[in-house]
């Protein structure tokens, strides 16, 4: 497994026994939880396979947990169907045949490059079109805590959104009490440290990206 994953629950994402009050698998430990992850990850460690293959050759019982640990797996690039981002079948990470439609385990390289870039909303927007004055917070925010959740470094996050604040335009149309992107991207480290969810803050800061473009 690639590192930075604490094995979340696929609902709440929560890494101990402490689910939310409305997480579909309240109740289950985190143990069976992380059970599920590494049945699936053991299985693709030993060569790539269509998913119908993944669910046979784990062993005991596919149950949701499984499914829902699959999905995540896929959602955040850490597996990905070969072939359908244009990869060839020669899966390098595992130095086997793979064929189309086989599920592989994603290299560290492979997810970096891939997840460097949001591709999907409202990230993407933020992303893209940049953030402008009355949206600020919640654009840098929402930047930040997606690369702590798909598991970037603190060091690699920072370069990552200072980067952004650069390139997208976001810095240059102002608005900001810090001195530089650095500053401002240091003075939000306590949303990567704390773990916070991006999607309400990227929600509220694609509504007004939305309304200025």
């Amino acid at each position: 497994m690639v590192p930075y994953f604490d094995y979340p629950c696929p609902d709440c994402r929560t890494t101990n026994d402490l689910h939310e009050t409305d997480c579909r698998f309240a109740g289950t430990s985190w143990a069976e939880i992380e059970k599920a992850y590494v049945d699936i990850v053991a299985v693709l460690s030993a060569d790539p396979r269509p998913e119908a293959a993944v669910r046979d050759a784990v062993d005991g019982d596919w149950g949701s947990i499984h499914a829902a640990a699959l999905s995540l797996l896929r959602d955040e690039y850490r597996v990905y169907e070969v072939g359908s981002d244009g990869t060839e079948g020669d899966d390098a990470a595992n130095r086997v045949r793979a064929e189309d439609g086989d599920l592989a385990l994603t290299s560290p390289e492979q997810r970096h490059e891939h997840l460097s870039q949001p591709d999907r909303d409202p990230l993407r927007t933020i992303y893209r079109e940049g953030s402008v004055p009355g949206c600020h917070d919640n654009a840098v925010f929402a930047m930040i805590a997606y690369y702590e959740m798909v598991g970037f470094s603190w060091r690699e996050t920072k370069e990552k959104v200072v980067e952004w604040l650069h390139e997208s335009g976001t810095w240059s149309r102002g608005g900001f009490e810090e001195a530089s992107p650095e500053e401002l991207v240091t003075s939000k480290r306590h949303v990567y440290e704390e773990g916070y969810g991006w999607k309400e803050k990227a929600t509220a800061a694609k509504r007004v990206i939305d309304r200025r473009t």
